[in-house]
């Protein structure tokens, strides 16, 4: 699961809320620090640029892994930071007022420890490019390039209520060159995390954990209103942490969170990683846009969307194969917020689902809950709309009773045009998606929409708690036979990796599975990528690649970088690459080949 409803928010943290703190009977609840002590090996890279660590960061009782012992440096020790001004001591004093009295972190979605916990604990410092060790098998010449992961790796320790969906993004980049290996880890260095770099602490309240129940909205929102006054922060420049996923469209690759613009970022040719900045298409892009933006293989062309909590609640739009944004085409027929993390195309059409999750103010104004939750009344839709659509006069909505989805997989075409079919994991059990992610089971499903009629049908492809699920990045927006999901051991923890080949559902109505791969006791791992073998070969079958994840065994608390054979009956290793230093579990990742690596 990922910060799929952080756009949603966004607007509504820091703006209208009430200023007057109304009283709370709170019982006091001390937190204690969970932040990893780690010292990351010294490196083979001339690069210099680790951020210095700041004494806030540093005190850290009982770390759940233990601190690995410091290696010598001949660098000359960091030049000691300033002690934070009196503005700033006296905002930290007020939030730690609301942290303790008025809003402590009760529930465990949103506790410090619980959340960061085991391999979700963040890493303490950025990781220059350090050389890996493959202990197993080769690297294949088609992954010369780099596998980037992101993930929430929160920049200071959370005083108060901490969110998994909340921490700034870290970027985890392995870069393969003829069969050796460097491991990077980097900040995205977002308006809001060099904000709080420079400030010392955080600054802007989190997203997903500040605003529950009306008093501790009033109380944040306030302390963000002084904030801003006193020219602390301008959230014009925006708020977001683009720590979901990655794309690579348009000769640039960027960082995304869908609650600010997109990052551009540049992998180095030793693999280290720069923040290029903050970008908004000539002016032409605003607020935000998706984490999940589809590619046509093809055509070059990029498919994203926008959505939020006021009208327009969803904006779709579209870049040329060049990266030129192209207009908006604001949807006012959806009438109600609702959460539009992903989407699908078709070569005809744009897919949206509109599900049973979207605000819920009176949990937050009447009880201690998010201002987000499901609304079991609503029923779910699937919105149809041409992908060249010039305005929405085509949107098409269907209702699908049930129908819960926070990824979808693919979508095509069939019967000319006149049917669509979209593969995504329905969320069973959609209540539990901000709070209890345990007890999440997504099951896959194919869905088929008769554009004609009206009808839809839909049946599940497999019987396990399957997401993450990617393919063959040829096959966006046509029709494919094979998709590699993450397999929940529960949600988020990964345990393995499935292969389902969904054409055996048209004839049969079966489980889908025709391979498993277990990482093995302690090792959970995340999201698979599909890395081709041939992939300017157009008479490549659609399995022929690999598999890579990072998978990190907490038994003996060490990460390595897994490559499998998509094509082969158990998707057997190929290549083991033991890291350096840990990787935490993330959210997205994406393979980017090394002849598009120099075009950034």
């Amino acid at each position: 699961m990922d910060p799929f409803s952080s756009s949603f928010l966004s607007s509504f943290s820091l703006s209208n809320l009430p200023l007057t703190l109304p009283p709370s009977n709170s019982s006091v609840l001390r937190i204690s620090a969970v932040r990893i002590e780690e010292k990351p090996p010294t490196s083979t890279s001339t690069t210099t640029r680790t951020r210095t660590p700041q004494p806030s960061r540093r005190q850290i009782p009982s770390p759940p892994y233990p601190t690995k012992t410091k290696s010598i440096s001949t660098n000359p020790p960091p030049t000691p930071k300033p002690p934070p001004s009196l503005a700033v001591t006296i905002f930290n004093a007020f939030d730690d007022i609301i942290n303790t009295f008025i809003d402590p972190p009760t529930r465990p979605s949103v506790d410090p420890k619980h959340v960061l916990a085991d391999n979700f604990a963040p890493v303490v410092d950025e990781l220059p490019p350090t050389k890996c060790t493959v202990v197993s098998g080769g690297l294949p010449p088609c992954l010369n390039g780099a596998y980037i992961r992101n993930g929430p790796n929160p920049q200071f320790l959370p005083r108060g209520p901490y969110h998994l969906f909340d921490g700034d993004g870290m970027l985890h980049v392995i870069r393969i060159s003829d069969g050796g290996a460097t491991l990077c880890s980097r900040y995205v260095k977002t308006y809001k995390f060099t904000i709080e770099e420079k400030t010392g602490s955080p600054v802007l309240p989190n997203v997903f954990s500040g605003f529950n129940g009306l008093t501790a909205s009033a109380a944040r929102g306030a302390l963000s209103a002084v904030r801003m006054s006193t020219g602390m922060f301008d959230p014009s420049n925006g708020i977001g942490l683009a720590n979901t996923s990655l794309a690579f469209f348009g000769n640039s690759l960027y960082a995304l969170g869908e609650s600010d613009l997109p990052y551009a970022v540049k992998v180095t040719a030793d693999g280290d990683v720069v923040t290029l900045g903050r970008r908004d298409f000539d002016g032409k892009l605003f607020m935000s846009m998706t984490a999940h933006p589809k590619i046509d293989y093809e055509t070059g062309e990029t498919f994203a969307f926008r959505y939020g909590p006021v009208p327009p609640f969803l904006t779709f739009f579209r870049f040329d194969s060049e990266g030129r944004k192209e207009d908006d085409v604001p949807v006012f027929s959806m009438t109600t917020p609702s959460f539009l993390h992903d989407f699908a195309i078709t070569r005809k059409y744009a897919v949206f689902a509109e599900i049973q999750l979207g605000m819920n103010p009176m949990e937050m104004i009447f009880g201690s809950g998010s201002p987000v939750g499901a609304n079991s009344s609503k029923i779910p839709r699937i919105g149809v709309i041409p992908r060249y659509a010039k305005d929405e006069s085509e949107m098409r909505w269907f209702e699908v009773p049930g129908f819960n989805i926070v990824h979808a997989i693919n979508a095509w075409d069939e019967d000319g045009g006149d049917t669509v079919v979209m593969v995504a994991p329905n969320i069973l059990s959609v209540e539990h998606t901000l709070e209890r992610m345990d007890l999440i089971h997504a099951s896959v499903e194919r869905v088929r929409i008769d554009l004609k009629t009206g009808f839809v049908s839909r049946h599940p492809v497999a019987s396990r708690n399957l997401d993450f699920a990617v393919i063959n990045p040829k096959y966006v927006g046509k029709k494919n036979r094979y998709v590699y999901a993450a397999i929940g051991d529960p949600m988020p923890k990964i345990s393995g990796v499935v292969k389902l080949d969904i054409s055996m559902s048209e004839s049969d109505r079966c489980d889908c599975t025709v391979a498993t791969r277990i990482f093995g006791p302690g090792s959970y791992g995340g999201e698979p990528f599909f890395v081709a073998k041939e992939p300017n070969n157009p008479q490549a079958e659609e399995d022929d690649g690999y598999l890579v994840t990072y998978v990190h065994n907490e038994n003996t608390r060490e990460s390595s970088f897994l490559v499998m054979d998509a094509k082969s009956p158990n998707l057997e290793t190929v290549a083991v690459v033991k890291l350096p230093r840990r990787v935490p579990y993330g959210f997205h990742g994406l393979f980017v080949k090394e002849t598009d690596l120099k075009k950034l």
